[in-house]
């Protein structure tokens, strides 16, 4: 049985954001020994620009809420509400518990929520469980794209059979022309 998740965590890209550094360096303590590739944005208007900039997008976004600029909430808003960069997972990770402050949240988009201070193993658990989901949706995109093309292929090759004669000799001429 083949598996679609990535193979090694370094595949993963996350963007870490907050404004406080040590909140930074203590999700980058807690994620560096797993081997992902790790970036860091200490707002969100700079993880938003990040984003759109980033080659390859991160696959998960640990983002913030209370920060200067641009809060969490409006960047995860601005994020899930680029088409092209939609997909990316959000997990918030906020000092906010009450449940308006979650629904809020849920309602910009995020993919899930921690409340600090955040347990490692939990973070680790999270992160885990949205890469996984992450590189099925990715999966799932790739088989849509080829499941497509076929669809558009097998569309010429029955446009082809039930063509004329004439039809089948101008298209045949087509093909020996271009090679």
């Amino acid at each position: 049985m083949s598996n679609t998740c990535p193979t090694k965590p370094a595949d993963s890209h996350i963007l870490i954001t907050d404004d406080n550094e040590q909140n930074v360096e203590l999700l980058q303590a807690y994620l560096e020994p797993l081997g992902y590739t790790l970036h860091a944005a200490s707002d969100g208007l700079q993880a938003v620009r990040f984003v759109e900039a980033a080659n390859p997008a991160p696959d998960l976004i640990l983002l913030d809420v209370m920060m200067p600029r641009m809060s969490g909430f409006e960047a995860c808003r601005a994020i899930k509400n680029n088409p092209a960069t939609a997909h990316i997972a959000i997990l918030m990770v906020t000092a906010l518990n009450e449940s308006s402050d979650l629904e809020r949240a849920v309602e910009a988009g995020t993919d899930d929520f921690l409340t600090k201070p955040v347990a490692r193993l939990e973070l680790v658990a999270r992160v885990k469980t949205l890469l996984r989901i992450a590189a099925l949706r990715k999966a799932g995109l790739e088989k849509d794209a080829v499941i497509h093309d076929l669809e558009q292929r097998l569309a010429e090759v029955r446009q082809f059979v039930n063509a004329t004669p004439e039809e089948k000799a101008a298209k045949m001429q087509e093909l020996a022309s271009k090679r």
